[in-house]
């Protein structure tokens, strides 16, 4: 059965809530699950330089074991076909045999009962050609023709579906090197602030209770710094899981970050869901699967049907074989010398032969001793040849065609249900991410000037907490809140800008950065 996929805006959902639990929450740190490694051995080594998004895309494809695994699995289906084809070709076989018999034994050739240690060889060749089968063979054929067609598909499905993983999990890593560097920042100038309010302390300005706030928000600030550098760590093993990379070189790994634009340098998304959908259906593999599969199952009724015709055989052999025991008079190469035979006559009066005075002479007669016969001369002797035509017909088979064919049906049934599970949960997907698309970019305006005016807000407690005319939970209430908002714009962001790929790769475009 195939294994049914989450919906890809499930799998990339972390690249937005976890973002804003660690910034906007100080001190909360939100782990990432690491993803699922692909069974078997992964590569050798990291390729030295950077990584662009293109370049781990096609890397990830030519090495990646899920996408390796679908090629076998297209392999097979081409194995099947393959044999499916030569079904129409006529069989041949030979076979030889060799036996002792011991004792009382029948003759294989004679088929005499004898009692003797005799050896015996059969030796046969055989061919045989379906003539008549039902059309089985043939739709089996067109069968197979779509299975190994929707094979095709299904690797390109699984390298679509790679690398819509890979460009999430780059981006992934792309958002938490920003939320290091941003952290870096922070960490940075809550240092700064701790060294002035030193000195203010130390000159009277501030009360040493302002200090301690400084102290606390320093600390927090440096635990959010670890854990960012934590998720950065993660994502690049997870990118490098994707890669089939060792994970020991994970630490290693290094991607050429983009220059992304925010969301408000853009136009306002006004994409159609509906029109991405029918172009999405057009092109994408697993929709042309599901709808091969679908004649495939329809092919396998015709298949099972063909069942109810008579089958009809030709077949053509040829045997031979020895025996020990066979003998043959042969030659000797002398004969008898000639004789003379006396002639006699009947006596009609008495109707006795009386002999008279003539004989006949007879000629030399040959010798012949009887030996076994020779090997070649059996086998060419005992040759013989068959022609037969074979006609089976079904009458009543414990219903076994019947049911057969009421499988096939039902499973027509349940690949046209696969189909169109197929396309709504593309156009679920579809929709899911322009919705998620244009949320993100309003959720990026409004956060942007959100951060505009908390800038503003904190710059103004800033001065007064350095003249001491406000206390340092006040402070960090207003530095926490900066935080919070340029974690909700950096989200926003980045989720706009991974659900736009995904409506550009719906529309045929490639994964590009």
């Amino acid at each position: 059965m195939k294994r049914t996929r989450t919906p890809l805006f499930y799998r990339v959902a972390a690249v937005g809530a976890s973002t804003w639990l660690l910034l906007a929450v100080p001190g909360l740190a939100q782990t990432t699950t690491p993803a699922q490694p692909p069974a078997g051995t992964m590569a050798a080594s990291v390729p030295s330089g950077p990584w662009t998004l293109q370049r781990a895309v096609d890397y990830a494809v030519q090495n990646n074991l899920n996408v390796r695994q679908s090629t076998l699995s297209s392999q097979l289906s081409d194995a099947d076909l393959r044999q499916s084809r030569a079904a129409i070709l006529p069989t041949a076989n030979a076979s030889g045999t060799q036996v002792w018999n011991y004792g009382t034994s029948v003759n294989p050739l004679t088929f005499e009962f004898q009692n003797q240690t005799t050896r015996a060889n059969n030796f046969s060749a055989n061919s045989q050609i379906t003539v008549f089968s039902g059309f089985q063979i043939r739709n089996t054929i067109k069968r197979n023709v779509l299975n190994y067609q929707a094979s095709l598909a299904d690797i390109e499905q699984a390298r679509n579906d790679l690398s819509l993983d890979v460009a999430a999990a780059f981006l992934q890593l792309v958002l938490n090197q920003e939320l290091v560097r941003t952290n870096e920042l922070r960490v940075n100038t809550t240092q700064q602030q701790v060294d002035r309010t030193k000195k203010l302390l130390a000159a009277g300005s501030v009360a040493e209770s302002n200090l301690l706030d400084s102290q606390a928000q320093l600390a927090s600030d440096e635990l959010n710094l670890v854990t960012a550098q934590n998720q950065r760590d993660i994502s690049r093993l997870q990118l490098a899981i994707l890669l089939n990379l060792d994970p020991s070189a994970a630490a290693t790994l290094q991607i050429e970050a983009p220059n992304l634009p925010d969301p408000d340098e853009e136009e306002q998304l006004t994409l159609d869901p509906v029109a991405v959908y029918q172009t999405a259906q057009g092109f994408l593999p697993q929709v042309k699967a599901a709808d091969l599969r679908v004649q495939s199952s329809i092919r396998g009724v015709e298949v099972a049907r063909g069942a109810y015709y008579p089958r009809l055989f030709f077949s053509a052999s040829i045997f031979s074989g020895f025996s020990s025991a066979r003998q043959s008079r042969v030659l000797t190469g002398d004969s008898t010398e000639a004789g003379r035979l006396p002639v006699f006559q009947f006596d009609p009066l008495t109707g006795q032969p009386q002999l008279t005075n003539f004989a006949v002479l007879t000629p030399r007669q040959p010798n012949f001793d009887i030996l076994a016969s020779s090997f070649s001369n059996q086998l060419k002797d005992n040759l013989g040849r068959a022609l037969q035509f074979s006609l089976q017909i079904p009458i009543l088979n414990g219903l076994q065609v019947r049911t057969n064919v009421q499988r096939s049906q039902i499973a027509v049934k349940q690949a046209e249900l696969r189909a169109a599970q197929t396309r709504l949960q593309l156009q679920q997907t579809i929709q899911q991410a322009y919705a998620d698309a244009l949320a993100a970019q309003r959720r990026f305006a409004s956060a942007s000037r959100q951060v505009q005016a908390l800038t503003t807000a904190y710059r103004n407690a800033e001065i007064r907490f350095n003249n001491g005319l406000l206390n340092g939970t006040e402070f960090n209430i207003a530095k926490n809140n900066l935080n919070g908002a340029e974690s909700s714009m950096i989200q926003a962001k980045y989720e706009f800008i991974f659900r736009r790929k995904v409506l550009d790769f719906y529309q045929g475009n490639p994964l590009t950065l």
